[in-house]
């Protein structure tokens, strides 16, 4: 039996917490000091709805850090190597954010929000405190804080349906990795064309908790011939995409070439940035594959080996109801998995192998169909 959770006020709630729970939330984890709901129905049914209908996620924990004033884009740039001169209004961006030895901070999505102004919108760490200390440290013209937004999702392959519905047929016009300020009861929201799925979707992001809850009534009014349902980040839907989860498949002491991001490192723009320096002469020693097990394991321990030998560790695994194999994401060591096509991994019931391959997963060239 897992422990239970005691909530303080240290722990925050959401404006839609009272809805959460209404609709039968079985199980808390803590982001970003807040709650954020781990399943309702029981992660794979959870699974199977998200892919099959439409969800509306309270993920208010994805907290925004917003960057204002004469200096933001020198702040924001300096944060992460990626060049951001290009970026237009109402653009969002995956970026890095990494400290000068070129190790990872946090992979936000970074929004332009208007000229000299952005929000970044983090993962599980406290971005806040070290784009204050960064701000002070160099002396920028900027205010740094942490605004009132409480982001809510809207995933699944009928989002965009039920999204339209609530905000109007323009919202069919937002492209990918795109936002725009839109109407609900008289206050303009941003809505973007993103979210932590795969199966397509858009985030709303509430700038009022009393309207928030009525935009969460709303939605489900409108959804009811959709089959729309609460729902929340799924681990098997995750997996199965490729998504990372920043404390487990990046952390603190791994750069963004051992995570898979190269193509959001700008080696060769000539930008102002902390890290770019020590990435240029950065050679990574770990690499973040997937592996494949042909059947349901538990994963009781988290090494990888080849032979005898402790070359990594697993930081991700699920079983995927979709294509009946076991996923599972291992940082290893670069050289140990140079020429395998396999590793070995301990189990609840002695080892087992699997197959290594490149993330995100490729279902098809591994010879896997879906049901």
């Amino acid at each position: 039996m897992n422990p239970e959770l005691l909530i303080s006020n240290r722990i925050r709630s959401t404006p839609f917490t009272s809805h959460v729970e209404a609709c039968g939330v079985k199980a808390y984890t803590v982001y970003n000091h807040m709650l954020l709901p781990a399943f309702f129905r029981g992660i794979e049914e959870d699974y199977w709805h998200l892919c099959e209908a439409v969800q509306v996620w309270d993920v208010s924990c994805q907290r925004q850090v917003e960057i204002i004033g004469p200096d933001a884009d020198k702040l924001v740039q300096l944060m992460t190597p990626r060049d951001i001169s290009a970026a237009q209004i109402g653009q969002c961006l995956y970026a890095p954010l990494c400290d000068e030895n070129g190790l990872m901070i946090n992979d936000p999505i970074l929004i332009k929000i208007k000229q000299d102004k952005w929000w970044f919108s983090i993962a599980d760490t406290d971005v806040l405190l070290w784009a204050k200390g960064l701000a002070t440290g160099f002396g920028f013209d900027v205010q740094v804080y942490e605004p009132d937004i409480w982001p809510l999702a809207v995933q699944g392959p009928k989002a965009e349906e039920l999204v339209v519905r609530v905000f109007g047929e323009e919202i069919s016009d937002i492209g990918f990795f795109r936002g725009e300020w839109n109407n609900f009861e008289g206050a303009s929201m941003f809505v973007a064309r993103s979210g932590w799925s795969k199966q397509g979707g858009f985030e709303i992001y509430v700038n009022d908790a009393r309207l928030g809850r009525k935009l969460w009534d709303e939605l489900f009014a409108r959804g009811e011939d959709l089959n729309v349902g609460v729902g929340c980040p799924n681990l098997i839907e995750r997996i199965e995409s490729g998504l990372l989860s920043f404390g487990a498949d990046a952390t603190y002491k791994t750069t963004p070439f051992e995570c898979g991001l190269d193509q959001y490192v700008s080696l060769d723009a000539d930008i102002e940035s902390l890290s770019i320096n020590a990435l240029r002469k950065h050679v990574p020693k770990t690499r973040l594959v997937g592996l494949v097990i042909a059947r349901k394991v538990d994963l009781a321990g988290r090494e990888v080996l080849a032979g005898k030998k402790m070359i990594g560790e697993i930081t991700s695994h699920t079983w995927s109801p979709r294509y009946s194999v076991y996923l599972a994401y291992a940082r290893c060591d670069l050289k140990e998995i140079a020429g395998l096509d396999e590793l070995e991994v301990n189990t609840g019931t002695g080892s087992d192998n699997g197959q290594i391959t490149e993330l995100p997963f490729d279902f098809a060239s591994l010879g896997l169909s879906g049901k």
